[in-house]
Formats: C-alpha cells, sequence, structure tokens
C-alpha cells in the first residue's frame, strides 16, 4: 500500500512525490499571508511533499519569489516546476477580460531566465508550455524549449491543457515528461483522449485541481464559502447560482463514501483518481494545494485509502451529473478543441 514517503516515476530521470503541491493556491484564491504561506510549503518538504508547482504569472510572479524562499535553504529537496505562455497577473487579469498567451520562441526565452531570477535557482526540473498559443505552431514552442534543456536551463518538458494530437506533435520534436491539466471527480473530460495518449506515448500526467478546486472537500456550500471577493473561482461556470447548488450532489456522495471509509472527502476525491490513473495506465501525481499546512497532511493520507469497487461506481456516477463547463473559456483548455 501507498504510503506518505511514495514516489512516482513521471518520466525517465524524473521521479517524484506520489502526491505534489499546486502552489497557485497561495495566489489564485484571494489574499494570503506570505509566513503563513512559507510555513505551509516548508511542511510540504518535511511530510515527503517534494514536487511543487508554480507558474509566472500567479501573482504576477509573486509566487515564484516566494519559493525562492523555500529554495534558497532546501534547492536539493524540491523537484521544481514552473510554467510559462499566460501573460500578465493570474487571476487579476484573467478575470478582467485581459487573456493574452504566447507561445513564440523569443518568448519562451525570455520567460525561463525571469522565472529563474525570481526563483534564484540555475535550473528548474520541469518546464511546462502553461497554454498553447493557437498561432504558433506547437513544434515552434517546443523547439525552443527544448533549447533550454540543451543549455541546462531546464531538465524535462511538460505541457499543460494539450490535445492527443498536440502532445504527439511535440512529442515527436522533443521528448515530454509530463501533461498538466484539469482532472477529478468532476472533471473527466481528458479521459477521453488526452490520458490514452500520453499513456501510450510513456507520459507522465500531473492533474491540477484534483480536489475541484475545494469543492470537492465539502467546504464550500455557497459563494458566500469562497475565501474573498478576489477569488477566481467567482468567475467560474461550476461555482456560478445555480450551477453550484446542483453540484452539490456530487459533494454528497463524496461525503458518504468518506463516512464508509473512515476519510475525508478530499482523501476519497485523491484516492479516486490513484484508481483512475492505474485503471488507464497512466503514471499520476496530482498537485492539490492547499493554504493549510495541516490539510498537506490530510491530502497525504489519500494513499492509504482502499476504495471497494461499489465506492468507485458511486463516485464515477456522481461525477457524470456535473453543472457547467469547467472553464469559462474553453478554447484554452483541451477539453475545448478535441
Amino acid at each position: 500500500m501507498a504510503t506518505a514517503s511514495s514516489t512516482t516515476k513521471l518520466a525517465e530521470d524524473l521521479t517524484v512525490s506520489a502526491i505534489g503541491f499546486g502552489a497557485g493556491a497561495l495566489a489564485v484564491y484571494g489574499d494570503v499571508d506570505d509566513a503563513e504561506a512559507l510555513a505551509t510549503l516548508n511542511r510540504c518538504l518535511d511530510l515527503g511533499v517534494t514536487f511543487i508547482d508554480t507558474a509566472n504569472i500567479y501573482g504576477g510572479g509573486d509566487n515564484e519569489r516566494l519559493i525562492a524562499k523555500l529554495l534558497a535553504d532546501r534547492r536539493d529537496e524540491v523537484t521544481l516546476a514552473t510554467k510559462f505562455g499566460m501573460a500578465g497577473n493570474y487571476p487579476a487579469d484573467r478575470a478582467a477580460g485581459r487573456w493574452a498567451v504566447r507561445g513564440d520562441a523569443a518568448y519562451v526565452r525570455q520567460c525561463i531566465d525571469e522565472s529563474l531570477a525570481r526563483l534564484q535557482t540555475d535550473v528548474v526540473d520541469l518546464y511546462y508550455m502553461h497554454r498553447r498559443d493557437l498561432t504558433v505552431p506547437i513544434e515552434e514552442t517546443v523547439g525552443a524549449m527544448a533549447e533550454l534543456v540543451r543549455a541546462g536551463k531546464v531538465r524535462h518538458l511538460g505541457l499543460s491543457e494539450v490535445t492527443a494530437d498536440e502532445l504527439r506533435a511535440a512529442v515527436a520534436v522533443h521528448p515530454i515528461a509530463a501533461v498538466q491539466s484539469e482532472w477529478s471527480i468532476w472533471s473527466r473530460d481528458v479521459e477521453r483522449q488526452v490520458v490514452p495518449a500520453a499513456a501510450e506515448l510513456g507520459v507522465g500526467f500531473v492533474p491540477y485541481s484534483p480536489l475541484g478546486r475545494g469543492f470537492l472537500t465539502g467546504t464550500i456550500r455557497s459563494a458566500a464559502d469562497l475565501s474573498s471577493p478576489s477569488d477566481f473561482r467567482h468567475t467560474m461556470p461550476r461555482f456560478a447560482d445555480g450551477a453550484l447548488e446542483a453540484n452539490l450532489a456530487v459533494v454528497d456522495v463524496v461525503r458518504s463514501v468518506a463516512e464508509e471509509q473512515g476519510a475525508t472527502p478530499a482523501q476519497v476525491a485523491l484516492a479516486w483518481l490513484r484508481y483512475r490513473a492505474e485503471a488507464l495506465g497512466v503514471a499520476s501525481v496530482p498537485i492539490p494545494g492547499t493554504r493549510r499546512a495541516s490539510r498537506v497532511e490530510e491530502n497525504l493520507g489519500s494513499l492509504s485509502v482502499t476504495l471497494t469497487p461499489a465506492q468507485l461506481t458511486a463516485l464515477d456516477a456522481a461525477g457524470a451529473t456535473v453543472a457547467g463547463n469547467r472553464a469559462d473559456d474553453m478554447t484554452a483548455v483541451s477539453a475545448g478543441r478535441e
């Protein structure tokens, strides 16, 4: 049985903790105290969660600057992932409709140097294209990323929210270690084409928002429960009036299974994802994010949850009833381009 010290091999020479940490949660769901955020990041490493994921736009670069404080003393303990491709400050610019994506070679080279400076490190372990620039051939973008590997600035390449065809085109240019996309009980569109393609090509999968942006934990029962007016979830279709209330039925099933298991809803949601990845034959490492150190330990507890066939069936059925798209602009995610 998996334990908190378990690891997963995403790709050749890339073995990471079986659960990672999505540091974007420290930036996109409202204000957070830097001292508290740093304490949470340190607690991750203390507990064996060494796969830390960020992006250049989270908080306009502030998230990378925060992680630099962690790396200052503990760089050797961290498998560091960051991203480029979405221009601006996320989520503020995104919520205001200032949406820009760039994948040209010059921008790739510019972004890695800026990220390395903010992170105060010489190399990024896993460098993702955050979103696809539809005006630039993916071969150009990945070719520029491959140059960063040869230059020693990046160790492995990743892609976020790409289609199966886009993934195949990228792999033809340079090995891809991981695809990152939203995947959870209530976001399963990637299972149609992207996950099978990753499994076929030997590419790892990194599910972001594996807890449904916190919704599957049962802590959000209405819009009033979102952390602040700047919380990005206010802009998302599944959290809109009507959809949110309808989707509580999904949470109720997760909660029921959790009660049967003597576990928490978050642990059940993460365990379900582990079972799905195994069933589909893909190496997968989810990156739940949280502001509180106690939640990191709770998430790790999912590795010891053993779901029954009946529970898996119930969770699968619940996920099929979700109201609302997972993004307001579906062209920005793989499902909108399949």
